[in-house]
């Protein structure tokens, strides 16, 4: 499954919500008038995941990222993606199981969270899962972790659970500078 383009990762309208204050999710809209869900799924650890099929631009194979001092574990660098420096965080890294060890398997997910473009590095992308908001459950309340924040529901496809991923919850975007390269960065390049 190719989702790429060969234009700029930006050039692909944000997508709109009608007010229910998460930037760029596009599922409120598409609810409003009964269309169908499309989620874009794929694995971190054997386990499934999902992201609004609207917020990626996307989908490449892994290639070697300029890593940046200073940054969390789970931001593994950034990549040049036809002139557009991404951030390309890694999710399994990011949900607390240690690092990717990276190979030319694992797939980078281009996405578009609020104004900005990000990657995330993920094992392998699955599938296309199209549903019904009524098939979307509600995460169940967890006292021992906050990852429920990241979740935005739960669906299933083929008798097995996908978590659909709140992609704004998921990244600190205050620490992205609007080109999408952490802030840090470019106060060093200041300097």
């Amino acid at each position: 499954m190719d989702l790429s383009s060969t234009t700029d990762p930006t050039d692909r309208p944000a997508p709109t919500t009608a007010g229910d204050g998460e930037s760029g999710s596009g599922a409120t809209e598409r609810q409003s008038v009964g269309e169908p869900l499309q989620f874009v799924t794929f694995t971190v650890a054997e386990e499934a995941y999902a992201v609004d099929i609207m917020q990626v631009r996307e989908i490449k194979a892994w290639s070697e990222v300029t890593r940046l001092p200073n940054q969390p574990e789970h931001m593994r660098g950034v990549l040049n993606l036809r002139g557009v420096i991404v951030p390309i965080f890694d999710l399994r890294c990011r949900f607390g199981s240690g690092l990717t060890d990276a190979t030319a398997t694992h797939v980078v997910v281009i996405v578009a969270v609020a104004d900005r473009v990000v990657g995330i590095l993920v094992d392998a992308v699955s599938d296309i899962l199209t549903v019904s908001a009524e098939q979307i459950r509600p995460v169940p309340e967890m006292e021992t972790r906050g990852d429920k924040d990241f979740l935005k529901g739960l669906a299933t496809s083929d008798d097995r659970m996908v978590a659909i991923l709140r992609l704004d919850a998921l990244f600190d975007l205050n620490e992205l500078a609007a080109d999408g390269t952490p802030e840090s960065a470019g106060t060093a390049a200041e300097q």
